[in-house]
């Protein structure tokens, strides 16, 4: 009898395709990032995140009627019920805000249940991708909020979904630089081809769970310290370098030792993150508004000497080493970092689960056997 040969093992299956996407493209080599075929520098110079999850999950750019009608629906769901705000109160004031969102956004599931056969047709999509792009930052503002003892502050629909959340974070009127570049990062982040966190939203949305269980484990896959939170940890590295004259002796080492140099290098790119490019060019223009920051000077330095001395190896900054200084200089806290890339990044997650159920195929990968074979059971009186 002719056995079949084992195939090949790919850890974290790296390189392997699992789907065929139209939602996006990136080339490693050109640094190329294009959202359904559109370049990301166009979309950031002249599209809103409103405009880009719409185009990111209905597949063309809106008419000027229909992005109206878009902005009006997402005004309008952006408050939370008192019950959904109470959970967020009840949530451990020392707790990390990604859990708090994972936790918020599997409550909202709670409240808007799919109902019967047609729970994932065309309206029923929409109506669940609406709220769940208008009310993940509110989540994360409520929380925000509450911890510190404060009550959350209601959502404006005069407001766009950055400066809203600006305003529901602080209660002050956001600047329109500030809030422009907010808005861009959002565009910036919303999506990026299957990545770890996409890939769980793909394999829980497989299974025909609901949107909200689906955008719960992306959440939860994005908290993971090897995945989200990388701008996290270009701050805290920054901060360690603590001055220019010193970004030298501390690269060397981390080459020296192994040890990662943090916000540079990515599993694609193999030469500078175009998003990270984008966010230095509006940290100058947000710089000149607030004023500077020590750490930006460190920051651009840790880039020239990494360039010369990993570049030709397509080690470079990635999206991450610039977002984090300018979070931090619009004074937001460090831990809203990621949740602010979730908040981001729902779009993308939407627009891979529309598509998956456009054919779904239940995601069920194999394994290789390496364990032992024959064993027998031992009785308990008799193991050692």
């Amino acid at each position: 009898m002719e056995t079949k040969s084992l195939k090949e093992y790919v850890p974290g299956l790296a390189g392997v395709p699992a789907v065929q996407s139209r939602i996006s493209y990136v080339d490693g080599f050109q640094g190329l990032l294009s959202y359904r075929g559109i370049p990301i520098e166009q979309l950031a110079e002249r599209s809103t995140f409103a405009e880009t999850a719409w185009l990111l999950i209905f597949g063309n750019l809106p008419t000027e009627a229909e992005l109206a009608r878009w902005n009006q629906e997402l005004a309008e769901h952006r408050k939370l019920k008192y019950q959904v705000r109470d959970v967020m109160k009840a949530l451990p004031e020392g707790g990390h805000p990604m859990k708090a969102l994972q936790a918020g956004t599997a409550v909202l599931g709670m409240f808007y249940p799919p109902e019967g056969e047609g729970a994932y047709d065309l309206a029923h999509q929409r109506e669940a991708i609406i709220r769940l792009i208008a009310k993940l930052p509110t989540l994360v503002a409520a929380f925000h909020r509450t911890r510190r003892g404060d009550d959350p502050i209601e959502p404006r629909d005069d407001l766009d979904i950055a400066s809203n959340f600006l305003w529901m974070l602080s209660g002050k009127e956001p600047d329109p630089v500030a809030a422009r570049l907010m808005d861009v990062s959002l565009i910036l982040h919303a999506e990026h081809s299957i990545n770890a966190s996409t890939f769980s939203a793909l394999v829980t949305a497989a299974t025909l769970a609901d949107p909200y269980t689906v955008v719960s484990s992306a959440v939860g896959a994005l908290a993971g310290s090897l995945h989200g939170g990388a701008n996290e940890r270009v701050l805290a590295m920054l901060r360690e370098i603590g001055s220019v004259d010193r970004v030298l002796p501390y690269v060397d080492q981390k080459i020296a030792s192994g040890a990662k140099i943090m916000g540079v290098g990515h599993r694609v790119y193999k030469t500078k993150d175009p998003r990270a490019k984008i966010l230095q060019q509006l940290a100058v223009r947000l710089f000149e508004t607030m004023g500077t920051t020590p750490l930006f000077d460190i920051a651009l330095e840790v880039e020239r000497v990494v360039a010369a001395r990993l570049g030709e190896k397509g080690i470079c900054p990635n999206v991450d080493f610039y977002s984090g200084i300018v979070y931090d200089r619009m004074g937001i806290p460090t831990d809203l970092f990621t949740p602010i890339f979730a908040i981001s990044r729902v779009a993308g997650w939407l627009a891979h689960w529309v598509e998956q159920l456009e054919d779904n195929k239940l995601f069920r990968p194999t394994q290789i056997y390496v364990g032992e074979q024959g064993r027998a059971y031992v009785p308990l009186a008799e193991r050692t």
